[in-house]
């Protein structure tokens, strides 16, 4: 099953990221970023991993991580999870 938003009168696939910062947030913070999973890695990192509908959403997420101070360690395109 492909799995399509609308987006400016046409169809596209979403696309899923997985997003590693350094320091560790909780799962509370998943609300915070747009419903993403939040975990907290023993190396001292997050991973933030999910659906983003398109290059806007993403440069807002990143813009939420720039705010509150949190170093990009990488942002990474995976094969969406099938439900």
């Amino acid at each position: 099953m492909v799995r399509t938003a609308h987006h400016i009168g046409s169809y596209v696939q979403w696309v899923q990221y997985e997003i590693r910062v350094e320091g560790q947030l909780g799962t509370r913070w998943s609300a915070w970023f747009d419903g993403l999973s939040v975990t907290a890695e023993p190396d001292g990192t997050t991973v933030l991993r999910g659906v983003l509908l398109d290059q806007p959403a993403l440069h807002g997420l990143l813009q939420k991580l720039r705010d509150v101070g949190l170093p990009l360690l990488s942002l990474t395109q995976v094969p969406p999870t099938v439900p």
